[in-house]
C-alpha cells in the first residue's frame, strides 16, 4: 500500500525525476503509449525544486520509492518551466465559467505519473484527492492541458471529475484543456 504525502527532500525530487525520465513520451514504446500513457514534459532538478518552494507537490511512495506523483504548478510558476509557457498562454484566451482562465484563482497540473507496476489500483485516484486536499482551500479548481493522444490520461482524468473546456492543435499535437471545479 502506497503511502502518499508532500513531496519534501532531495531524494522525493529525485524520485520524481526518475519516475517522470522512465514514463517520458521520447522513452516508451507506441503500444505503452497507447495502452498506458506518458508524459511529454522532463524537469531538470532545479525547475522541480523551484516549483516545491512555491506549491508542493504530491508523491507516492513504497519502499521509500516514488511510484507516483501530481506536481504543482501556479501563476506564480508560470515562468519556470520555458516549454510550458504556452500552456499558460492558451489559459490567458480561454473562458471558464464566464471568464477567463487567468481571472480565475487555479491551481496548475504540472504533471502526473503512476509508475507501470502500480496502475489499475486506484493510485491515480488517490494521489488526486490528497491534492484536492492539500489545495482546494486555496484555489477554485485544478487545470491541465493533455495530449489528446494520451487517451488513457483523458479517460482517467475524466473519471475523478474534470471536464474538457477547450481544445486546440498545435503542429505535431492536438490538446485537451482539462478543469476539475472544487467549489
Amino acid at each position: 500500500m502506497a503511502q502518499i504525502r508532500i513531496a519534501k527532500t532531495a531524494s522525493d525530487l529525485q524520485g520524481i525525476l526518475d519516475l517522470q525520465w522512465e514514463n517520458h513520451l521520447s522513452r516508451v514504446s507506441d503500444e505503452v503509449r497507447q495502452a498506458d500513457g506518458f508524459v511529454t514534459v522532463r524537469h531538470t532538478p532545479e525547475q522541480l525544486l523551484a516549483l516545491q518552494s512555491i506549491a508542493p507537490h504530491v508523491i507516492a511512495l513504497e519502499e521509500d520509492q516514488v511510484v507516483g506523483y501530481v506536481l504543482a504548478m501556479t501563476k506564480a510558476s508560470r515562468d519556470l518551466i520555458p516549454v510550458l509557457i504556452p500552456m499558460f498562454d492558451q489559459f490567458d484566451q480561454v473562458y471558464y465559467k464566464g471568464k477567463k482562465i487567468a481571472d480565475h484563482d487555479y491551481l496548475v497540473i504540472g504533471q502526473v505519473c503512476v509508475g507501470k507496476n502500480q496502475r489499475g489500483k486506484g493510485l491515480f485516484d488517490q494521489l488526486y484527492e490528497a491534492y484536492k486536499n492539500q489545495f482546494s482551500g486555496q484555489f477554485s479548481f485544478a487545470i491541465t492541458e493533455i495530449a489528446k493522444s494520451n487517451t488513457r490520461s483523458l479517460a482517467a482524468h475524466r473519471r475523478v471529475g474534470f471536464e474538457v473546456i477547450h481544445e486546440f492543435e498545435e503542429v505535431t499535437q492536438s490538446w485537451a484543456i482539462v478543469a476539475w471545479d472544487w467549489k
